[in-house]
């Protein structure tokens, strides 16, 4: 056994210790990855997945019973975002949604040539930004500030037509809120997609008074299921389908509707939106506590999350990063029943450094050795209490 497998090992034995064995109980800390499907959403889907089963796209009662529901939810979540229900069309989720709009607008609807991004969007932007530009699209790249947010002025340059700009409305790491009605003052000409699955549901959203031509929404992240989620595209956009097939979604998107995901989405998105303020008083009294005790309980640490910010988000790295084992530092809070990750869970164990911290300036050590805490309307005092504790024992033990 090596060195390095002993200090784990000495780890292990101090962090279990805090863990009571008759019940492991997880803190579950990482909702900005996904949350717990709140019942009411459960409730909502069981009567399409046992009776209501038809085909939405079928004429006979069963179908005709299930587009009504699709249609129902469709004008629901449409009215939620400010927008017609012709522009809302139900994808599988967030990934889809921005490889769908990204793609048709660049090569399957040939309405733009050149494709521009921040250094800080996810990977489900940034990876089908690679593509394009291997297909022979131009891409290029705003970079950010310190804290993390994008100059409107520094995509004056792309404000052309044949041109998209692609910003997201809120940072999936950092919490970072985006000035998105800035940059539609700035960008007249082109067109202007965000991708929203962060912000929806936690504070206000609305494509008319942002300005937007295209946005990403999902349902996991506000307490509904998995695999559905939505594209807003603006009426009157020669929008092609990019996943053909049927004629489903106004033939903007081929294939047949998840009608109990789309129920499942309706609910989390009305509970959410009715929600908001009440969920977001909730969050960001768990956040601010966070933030306190953190800076009072472990030494030498960077608040990566400015102050304005989503209400459930708060990044920290260590200005001893160098030193620090961050992949082991998750895998003993995960030993001690506590879910954080160092940012995006689609590359979380990639043990890549966080290309939002990099754009931000930090040194590479810090950029790998980042944990995201991201809380629910769920979240208890004792959840935070407990999570900040178990941390500081962790890095105290390290850091020895």
């Amino acid at each position: 056994m090596g060195a390095a497998d002993g200090v784990f090992q000495h780890w292990y034995v101090a962090v279990i210790s805090l863990v009571p064995l008759v019940l492991f109980i997880v803190i579950y800390l990482d909702n900005s990855a996904t949350t717990r499907i709140d019942d009411s959403v459960v409730e909502a889907m069981l009567p399409w997945l046992r009776d209501n089963y038809g085909n939405a796209s079928s004429i006979y009662t069963l179908g005709r019973k299930a587009r009504v529901a699709v249609e129902d939810a469709r004008e629901e979540i449409a009215s939620l975002i400010g927008a017609h229900p012709a522009e809302l069309i139900f994808t599988s989720g967030g990934t889809e949604s921005n490889n769908s709009v990204l793609k048709s607008v660049a090569l399957d609807s040939a309405l733009v040539g050149t494709f521009v991004h921040s250094s800080i969007e996810h990977h489900a932007v940034l990876h089908p930004a690679e593509s394009l530009a291997a297909s022979g699209v131009t891409v290029r790249e705003v970079g950010v500030t310190s804290q993390g947010c994008v100059v409107p002025d520094s995509l004056a340059e792309y404000n052309a037509p044949r041109t998209m700009v692609s910003v997201m409305h809120a940072n999936n790491e950092t919490g970072a809120i985006q000035p998105i009605e800035e940059i539609r003052s700035v960008l007249t000409d082109a067109l202007l997609h965000t991708d929203a699955v962060q912000s929806f549901g936690k504070i206000p959203f609305n494509t008319g008074r942002l300005g937007l031509d295209f946005a990403s929404l999902s349902a996991h992240k506000i307490h509904g299921p998995k695999g559905i989620g939505a594209m807003f595209i603006r009426r009157g956009i020669d929008f092609k389908a990019h996943q053909q097939g049927g004629g489903q979604e106004r033939n903007r998107r081929g294939g047949t509707e998840a009608v109990a995901l789309i129920a499942g989405f309706q609910m989390a998105a009305r509970n959410a939106v009715a929600e908001m303020d009440a969920r977001a008083a909730t969050m960001q009294a768990r956040t601010e506590l966070l933030r306190s005790l953190l800076a009072r309980e472990i030494p030498n640490i960077r608040l990566n999350t400015p102050e304005r910010a989503l209400p459930n988000i708060v990044n920290i790295s260590f200005l001893d990063a160098a030193s620090l084992d961050g992949e082991a530092i998750l895998q003993a809070m995960d030993m001690a029943g506590i879910a954080v990750s160092n940012g995006s869970a689609c590359v979380s164990g990639s043990l890549q450094a966080s290309h939002v911290l990099l754009a931000m300036g930090l040194p590479a050590a810090e950029a790998r050795a980042a944990i995201r805490f991201s809380v629910s309307k769920d979240t208890t005092e004792g959840h935070v209490l407990t999570a900040v504790g178990t941390l500081a024992a962790i890095v105290s033990d390290m850091r020895e």
